[in-house]
C-alpha cells in the first residue's frame, strides 16, 4: 500500500517504529537505573525522583503480592491525578495482573457496573471513591478495597498545613479528604510496610493483558477495551517519534517537563502522561485536576514543555497569560484530543508560548493515538492530521467496510497498527463487530466519517456514533434517557449534543411530558440525574417538546432534535 502522507511527516519522524517486546514498566526500570536522581514525578511540590518511584513500585508490587493479588487478575483503580496513582498503576502491572481504571467521580451505580463486569478483586481507591465501592462491595468480586489519601502525596509542610484551622487549609483538606471506616485498608500504610517484590517475581510479556479501559464503543454500552503491553508500548514509542523527544535528549538537550492535567483514568491521559512521560526520561507535573491559577503557579516553579490538553485548557491558559503576563514561552508544543482544536485556540497558545498547538485522534480502541498533525508548518488547523509512525488508514464505504472508497470521498475510518486492541473484554460479538480484515491486515473500525485528501491528511465530517463530547469527556445519551425515563411524568426522552462554547458540545434533554405531569425545570432534572450520573453527563439544557420525531420502525431521530435545538436558539 502506498502512504502518501509521508512526505508530510516532521524532519527526522520516521515511517515505522521498532517496539520493544517489553513490559510497559521496562522504560520506568532503565530510567532509574540511567537516572536514578533525576525528577519523574512533582505532585504540587512533593517531588519523586527515578530511584525512589522506581522502589516505591517494587514495595507496592509486594504489598500487592501479599494482598493475594497475581497474573492475570484484574485491580480497579479509582484515583485522582496524583504520585500514588502512577505508583499503583506500574505495581499491578508488575505483578502480572491487569489494571481497570475507573473515573474517582463515577457514582456508585456507574462503578458497580464496571466492577462486575471486570471481575475486579482489588479496588485501590480515593477515599471518596472508597464510599463508593464499599457501598456495593457485597455485589462485585472486590476482596479487600483500598483507601488512598492523597494528601499523603504532599511536600511536609504541606501536609502539616492541611491541619491549620483556617478556612483555605479546611477547604484544601475537605477537597481531598474523606472518612472511611477503621478497617479499610490503607494505601500509604500498605506499600510502606511492604517488602520489594521479588527480582524472580516473573515479569509480564508484551502480549499479556495489561489494561482494561472502559468506553461506549459505538453502543454506548461500557464495555472494557483490552489493551495489551505491547499496545501499550507502541503507542508511547509512536508519540516519542512523533514529538522527537528522545532526539533532542540525544542531541545533548533538557528533560522535558510534561504537564499532567488530563485525567489519568482516561485513555488520552493514560499514554501521554503514564506511559509516554516515563519513556522519554521526563519529569511529570501532575494537578488533581485542572485550575488555571495552580498551572500558573506550577508553571513559575517548574516550567513545562509539553501539555496534552482539550481545547478549552489551551484556549483558558492563554487568556490569563495575556491577562496576567504569565510566562508561558517555556513550552515547546501542545497536542489536543477529545474534540476540534478551533484555529483561534491553536492561534492564541502559539501566540502567547511561541510555540506549537496540534490537533491530535485517537480512541481508546487504539491506546489511544492513530492520527496526529505533524510538529511543523506542516501542520494543518481544523484537520486531525496524518497517521502515526507504523499505522495504516482506510476509507471504506459506511455500508460495506470491506470497499474502499476513492481519495477524498466520505467514508468511515478503519486504523491498523501496534497500538490497535485486540477487543472488548468477554464480549465476541461486539469484538467480531470491531474488527475488518482486509489486504492482509486486521483494522478496527471507528465509526467516524472522514475525508482523507491526497497528502493524506484526515478531516472528519461526521459521526456514525451519537456520542456527545463534552469538556473531552463521551456521554451517550441512551445512558442519559434511561435515567431520565424513570423520573416521575416523564413520558419520553431524547438526549443529544449542541455546541455549547469552551465545552465543545452541551448535553441537551428534549422531554415530552405526561399531561397530568407537575412542571420541571432544569435543576429538577440535573438533581433528579446527579445520583446515577457523572457530572459531566448531567444536561445543561432543558427543552419541552410536545413529541419526538421517529424514523418508520419507531427509533428516535435524534439528528432531526438536535437540530430543532440549534434553530430555536
Amino acid at each position: 500500500m502506498v502512504r502518501p502522507w509521508l512526505s508530510s511527516y516532521a524532519p527526522g519522524v520516521s515511517a515505522d517504529v521498532e517496539v520493544p517486546e517489553e513490559w510497559l514498566g521496562a522504560a520506568l526500570v532503565r530510567g532509574a537505573r540511567e537516572h536514578p536522581r533525576r525528577v519523574a514525578l512533582d505532585f504540587m511540590g512533593g517531588r519523586t525522583t527515578y530511584g525512589e518511584l522506581a522502589e516505591q513500585v517494587a514495595r507496592a508490587a509486594g504489598a500487592l503480592v501479599r494482598l493475594g493479588v497475581g497474573p492475570g487478575d484484574r485491580v480497579a483503580i479509582a484515583l485522582p491525578n496524583c504520585a500514588a496513582h502512577v505508583v499503583a498503576f506500574y505495581a499491578v502491572l508488575r505483578v502480572g495482573a491487569v489494571v481497570v481504571e475507573h473515573n474517582p467521580t463515577y457514582t456508585a451505580s456507574e462503578l458497580e457496573h464496571q466492577l462486575v463486569d471486570s471481575g475486579a478483586v482489588v479496588a485501590i481507591c480515593w477515599e471518596r471513591t472508597a464510599l463508593s465501592v464499599l457501598e456495593v462491595q457485597d455485589r462485585t468480586s472486590v476482596r479487600t478495597v483500598v483507601a488512598v489519601d492523597i494528601s499523603r502525596d504532599l511536600p511536609l509542610l504541606k501536609r502539616v498545613a492541611l491541619s491549620l484551622p483556617v478556612g483555605r487549609a479546611r477547604a484544601l483538606r475537605e477537597s481531598m479528604r474523606a472518612e472511611v471506616p477503621s478497617g479499610v485498608a490503607r494505601w500509604h500504610a500498605l506499600v510502606r510496610a511492604a517488602r520489594p517484590v521479588a527480582a524472580s517475581h516473573p515479569v509480564p510479556v508484551g502480549e499479556d493483558l495489561a489494561l482494561l479501559q472502559y468506553t461506549g464503543g459505538t453502543t454506548g454500552t461500557p464495555k472494557g477495551a483490552m489493551l495489551s503491553h505491547r499496545n501499550l508500548v507502541a503507542n508511547a514509542v509512536q508519540g516519542a517519534e512523533w514529538t522527537g523527544a528522545q532526539r533532542r535528549a540525544a542531541e545533548g538537550g533538557s528533560p522535558d517537563v510534561v504537564y499532567g492535567v488530563l485525567p489519568f483514568f482516561h485513555a488520552f491521559g493514560l499514554t501521554l502522561c503514564l506511559s509516554y512521560t516515563l519513556r522519554i526520561g521526563a519529569t511529570l507535573v501532575m494537578f488533581p485536576k485542572f485550575d488555571v491559577d495552580s498551572v500558573l503557579a506550577a508553571q513559575r516553579r517548574v516550567p513545562g514543555t509539553f501539555l496534552p490538553a482539550v481545547p478549552p485548557m489551551l484556549e483558558r491558559l492563554a487568556m490569563a497569560a495575556g491577562e496576567r503576563g504569565a510566562d508561558l514561552s517555556s513550552f515547546r508544543y501542545a497536542i489536543c484530543g477529545a474534540m476540534p482544536l478551533p484555529a483561534s485556540t491553536a492561534a492564541a497558545w502559539e501566540d502567547v508560548t511561541g510555540g506549537l498547538a496540534i490537533e491530535g485522534y485517537g480512541m481508546t480502541e487504539t491506546s489511544p493515538v492513530s492520527v496526529g498533525n505533524p510538529l511543523s508548518e506542516a501542520r494543518r488547523p481544523g484537520s486531525l492530521g496524518l497517521p502515526f509512525p507504523s499505522t495504516w488508514i482506510r476509507v471504506v464505504d459506511q455500508d460495506d467496510p470491506h470497499r474502499e472508497v476513492a481519495t477524498g470521498e466520505r467514508g468511515e475510518l478503519l486504523v491498523s497498527g501496534p497500538q490497535v486492541f485486540s477487543g472488548y473484554w468477554e464480549r465476541e460479538e461486539e469484538s467480531a463487530e470491531a474488527f475488518v480484515e482486509a489486504d492482509g491486515r486486521t483494522w478496527v473500525r471507528t465509526g467516524d466519517v472522514v475525508v482523507v485528501d491526497e497528502d493524506g491528511f484526515v478531516v472528519v465530517v461526521d459521526r456514525i456514533k451519537e456520542m456527545i463530547i463534552t469538556g473531552g469527556f463521551k456521554v451517550f445519551p441512551s445512558q442519559v434517557e434511561d435515567w431520565l425515563r424513570k423520573m416521575p411524568g416523564v413520558e419520553d426522552v431524547a438526549v443529544v449534543g449542541v455546541p455549547g462554547g469552551d465545552l465543545g458540545e452541551k448535553v441537551v434533554a428534549a422531554l415530552v411530558m405526561a399531561a397530568d405531569a407537575h412542571p420541571v425545570d432544569l435543576e429538577a432534572v440535573r438533581t433528579w440525574c446527579e445520583k446515577h450520573l457523572a457530572r459531566y453527563a448531567l444536561p445543561r439544557q432543558l427543552v419541552i417538546v410536545k413529541d419526538l420525531p421517529r424514523s418508520q420502525i419507531g427509533k428516535v431521530l435524534r439528528r432531526v432534535v438536535r437540530d430543532r435545538v440549534i434553530g430555536s436558539e
